[in-house]
């Protein structure tokens, strides 16, 4: 088994949630509807943000790259599972399998250091508000962005590298839903040693990095507010951060549950089911939190779809409307002057 080679293996079989045939038509309704809310609301933010000037802010900026990061990475796992509950098939290829797993752990990722990167545009914006513009500047904001799309690229990359040495048995099957790393690293019928030591170092640099600094803007930023003396001030500053800290505790409250979860259960499908929470529940809750806690995106929704029906208006009432039957009948002539 060790000489098996993992050029020979052309799929794996996802196992899914459950095996129970009776269940699928619920699963498959209930994924469907969840997948199609999550896309639908990060859009709508989306689009919200970029067509309402009010909202060209750094805080904005990354908001909009939040949501468009978590429509990528339902986009990575829910519609492969849709597809094997409809076709009643389990199997994904290799190199789908590798190329679901490199794509949500970009995505995945992305999530956490984006919320680390609005953590510490909340604290520039509550402890120095007199430098904010000259700190986050353009330039900033957008070197923040590719920063963290230039690291997770290459770690995902070396990740995936180090899966493509492993060998793997014909028919291997994962107990998930989805091409998950360390779901993989227990099917592999070679060494992991290697896969498993990056894997610890990369979680720890990319996940208590962002963890610690997220901890400290907020500290900062409790340490600012309690300082001030007006009220208002201080519900002002805070409610700026309301929609931020409360997916920041979704997101990290459901990665630790699903981290729990396999600890203590030590089963896989205990695991998958936990990992739902923060692969489908959080990015469908985001638009959510952000649309009913701010008013600034809720009055940019409410312009959106304002404009979508002066538009859908204009264009029912447009010319057809308005030419009289003589204009049509009857074309005006045309005169042409000789010089």
């Amino acid at each position: 088994m060790e000489a098996e080679n993992h050029t020979e293996l052309s799929e794996f079989l996802l196992l899914g949630l459950s095996q129970d045939s009776k269940l699928q038509p619920l699963l498959f309704g209930l994924f469907l509807s969840m997948y199609l809310v999550t896309a639908l609301g990060n859009l709508l933010i989306v689009l919200a943000i970029s067509s309402d000037s009010h909202l060209h802010t750094p805080m904005y900026f990354f908001l909009s790259n939040l949501s468009f990061t978590d429509i990528c990475l339902i986009s990575t796992t829910v519609p492969k599972m849709l597809v094997n509950i409809q076709t009643q098939r389990k199997d994904i290829s290799y190199t789908g399998c590798l190329t679901q797993l490199y794509f949500f752990m970009i995505f995945a990722v992305l999530d956490n250091l984006l919320l680390a990167v609005m953590a510490y545009d909340r604290y520039v914006a509550i402890c120095h508000p007199l430098h904010y513009t000259v700190i986050m500047n353009p330039r900033l904001c957008v070197l923040l962005v590719l920063r963290s799309w230039f690291i997770i690229f290459w770690v995902a990359l070396v990740h995936i590298l180090l899966v493509m040495r492993l060998a793997f048995s014909p028919g291997t099957e994962i107990p998930h839903f989805f091409c998950e790393l360390t779901q993989l690293l227990k099917v592999a019928c070679s060494d992991t040693l290697i896969n498993n030591l990056f894997a610890f170092v990369t979680t720890a640099l990319l996940g208590v990095f962002p963890v610690t600094g997220i901890l400290f803007s907020y500290s900062r930023i409790v340490s600012s507010v309690m300082k001030m003396s007006s009220t208002a001030g201080k519900y002002k500053a805070l409610s700026t951060c309301g929609s931020h800290l409360s997916v920041v505790s979704l997101f990290y409250g459901t990665s630790l549950v699903e981290y729990l979860s396999y600890a203590v259960t030590r089963c896989s499908q205990s695991s998958s089911i936990a990992s739902v929470m923060y692969t489908v529940v959080t990015p469908m809750l985001n638009p959510f939190i952000y649309s009913l806690r701010n008013k600034d995106v809720k009055g940019a929704l409410g312009r959106l779809f304002s404009r979508s029906v002066a538009l859908e208006k204009t264009g029912t009432m447009g010319l057809p409307a308005q030419v009289s039957p003589q204009h049509l009948e009857r074309p005006q002539s045309c005169q042409v002057h000789m010089p």
